[in-house]
């Protein structure tokens, strides 16, 4: 089993992704902003295979406007060595990548133009992972679509679309039940029509269950049954509902008490689980500790030395709980550890706390700091005391700091990253 992330990295300034706008997409602009986003993504890889993550969405956006027609960057010749160089840490590792299409990809549109439109966006997303050296088993996840009124009528559409498409395009499609329009009974019923395999959403079937009897695992079991052995393992989005915001929005974090009991219910533990959470591969990272039976102390003090100032900036309670939880060396308690991270998070701002975590962090820069940083630092603390800076300004200021001293222990907390 594989447990990965979608898109985006916390916790490093070298994984951001750049857009470009419609009117600035000359060739020049395009170059640079590829080029950029590439290497982005080679320091996302890197971070995945140290972090023993197989599983990763590359964002459609890795290349700018890849499927406008403005985009006329021939990037595939002019980036062939680094997608090359790429793709070959992606095989060796035994990375699975996929890419997922956003809402204007539709196939099934009354409209003939936004199908055209579509297919060439489909073209585009098979092209970047065909760059890339993967096969079959790298997916393109595509919804059915809008209703118009007519189901059956857009089902229909559907279906015709998909089996025209060509060949070497249809071989990555998987479709996925959504939320509002296509539960996972209708979309079992379009993957008898087309061959395509199906991805089960959890909370996409909470929210939009089928009439149909069955419990969540018998569905995932249904779904299996369409993933052959050219598709790789049966894959599944994991989410779960955020406690405020619209509905269906994904939650800050996965909670690990309601993912555990989710995964120990499995029928099948071997299948692929594509997180979709705002905190990205943080929560990946912890949930392969919580189902890995081999989970190390080690593993968890690592954790810990990337949340341990953003924890003190919260709670020095919860602090000092996960110290003496940690000094347990015999017997890790991933749970219990994250657990108490989780508490951190659902904490309201601190001020007190988030000077006591400044004032730690600014202990390994204050000796090399100049005059001019030292009093930089006082007036930043003070003004975050009096209210007159932010919390944010105070933390981008020892960012700066720690990347201008190369201070690695630092650079790789997430004090910098994490609200």
């Amino acid at each position: 089993m594989s447990i990965g992330y979608a898109c985006v990295h916390i916790g490093s300034r070298k994984t951001k992704l750049y857009s470009l706008r419609l009117k600035n997409a000359i060739p020049d602009n395009l170059r640079l902003v590829t080029a950029k986003n590439l290497n982005a993504l080679n320091a996302v890889i890197d971070y995945n295979i140290q972090s023993d993550i197989r599983l990763f969405r590359i964002s459609s956006d890795i290349i700018p406007l890849g499927s406008h027609p403005v985009n006329t960057v021939a990037w595939q010749n002019d980036f062939a060595s680094q997608l090359t160089q790429m793709g070959k840490q992606i095989s060796e590792n035994n990375l699975r990548v996929s890419m997922h299409p956003g809402q204007y990809t539709v196939i099934n549109s009354l409209d003939p133009s936004v199908v055209s439109r579509a297919e060439e966006d489909l073209k585009y997303h098979c092209r970047f992972l065909d760059s890339l050296g993967c096969g079959p088993e790298s997916k393109i996840i595509l919804h059915i679509g809008g209703v118009y009124g007519d189901k059956p009528a857009a089902i229909a559409r559907f279906v015709k679309n998909a089996n025209a498409l060509p060949n070497h395009i249809r071989s990555r499609l998987a479709i996925e039940n959504d939320d509002r329009s296509y539960h996972i009974s209708d979309v079992l019923s379009v993957s008898l029509k087309t061959g395509l395999p199906v991805v089960f959403d959890n909370l996409h079937h909470e929210l939009n269950p089928p009439e149909e009897a069955g419990s969540m695992n018998d569905w995932i079991l249904r779904c299996a049954a369409t993933w052959r052995k050219q598709d790789g393992k049966q894959k599944i989005h994991y989410s779960q509902s955020a406690s405020i915001g619209p509905r269906g929005a994904h939650s800050a974090t996965i909670s690990a008490d309601t993912f555990l009991r989710f995964y120990q219910a499995l029928p099948d533990k071997s299948i692929d689980i594509m997180l979709e959470v705002k905190d990205k591969n943080l929560s990946a990272v912890k949930c392969n500790l919580l189902t890995c039976p081999n989970t190390a102390i080690q593993d968890l003090e690592r954790e810990w030395a990337k949340y341990k100032y953003w924890v003190l900036s919260r709670s020095a309670k919860i602090y000092q709980d996960i110290r003496a939880l940690l000094k347990d060396k015999s017997h890790p308690d991933a749970l219990a550890f994250y657990t108490l991270i989780e508490r951190c998070a659902a904490l309201p701002p601190n001020i007190g706390a988030e000077i006591n975590a400044a004032q730690h962090v600014w202990g390994y820069l204050s000796d090399a700091a100049e005059p001019n940083e030292k009093k930089k630092f006082e007036k930043l603390l003070s003004g975050l005391a009096e209210k007159t800076f932010s919390v944010d300004s105070v933390k981008n200021f020892l960012l700066r700091m720690s990347e201008a001293q190369d201070q690695p222990y630092l650079l790789n907390s997430l004090y910098f990253f994490l609200p």
